[in-house]
């Protein structure tokens, strides 16, 4: 029976960014058994640990932002979660904030409206990177396409595209930031947005925050601690 629900903000660093989303889950579920902590499951011949996470991240992308909602058996405060998920969470993944949510609330896709993501170039001016985001921003549509199981999906890609700007450089290269729409209508990939825009493929992606609708009572609870925007 779920009792409690707590909304995990952690990190997923370079050690661990080739794990699949299933493997993923996988490693919370281990670590939450190693923590004691009484994971709420589904009922049912095969019982599953009931935790969700806001959006797979793709594999060979690294964060700081990811959102895991955990369901309890029983009450637990979110300190004395993080102190002890903290002792059994491997290299590369880190419990950044632990917040309570109602059990009521929407599921955390449901609350998802957009995504923010960091995208290292390779070797290219950062002026060219300027003038091709603009070129991009500037444009009222931008058609693109795309396979999926077997068949081309056709949309305008600019209306994914929130907000994008050239966010200066790493190491003399430039880097591109923006914030792509991700929810039930539609959900922007940044490789794809830097394809569309016509710049070289990305060196490395960073996910750096998961933004949910404003009224989301986690939402203004994080915001006003600077965790989103």
């Amino acid at each position: 029976m779920k009792i409690q629900r707590l909304r995990v903000r952690f990190s997923r660093g370079e050690e661990v960014k080739y794990v699949t989303h299933l493997d993923l889950m996988r490693l919370w579920e281990r670590a939450l058994r190693r923590a004691g902590i009484d994971i709420a499951y589904s009922e049912g011949f095969t019982p599953h640990a009931q935790l969700s996470l806001a959006a797979p991240l793709a594999v060979g992308v690294t964060s700081d932002g990811e959102l895991l909602d955990v369901f309890l058996g029983s009450r637990m405060m979110p300190l004395d979660f993080m102190r002890e998920i903290d002792k059994q969470l491997p290299e590369g993944i880190e419990a950044l904030a632990v917040e309570e949510v109602g059990l009521r609330g929407p599921s955390l896709q449901a609350e998802l409206r957009a995504v923010e993501y960091e995208v290292s170039l390779p070797a290219t001016s950062s002026e060219e990177a300027r003038e091709a985001v603009e070129t991009f921003l500037a444009a009222e549509s931008v058609p693109w396409e795309q396979m999926r199981d077997g068949d081309v999906r056709r949309y305008d890609i600019r209306t994914l595209v929130q907000h994008l700007w050239v966010d200066g450089s790493k190491e003399g290269s430039p880097v591109v930031g923006m914030r792509v729409r991700a929810d039930s209508s539609g959900s922007g990939r940044p490789e794809q947005v830097i394809a569309a825009i016509g710049l070289p493929e990305p060196t490395a992606i960073h996910r750096r925050k998961l933004v949910l609708a404003e009224t989301s009572p986690a939402h203004e609870a994080w915001r006003r601690q600077g965790r989103f925007a």
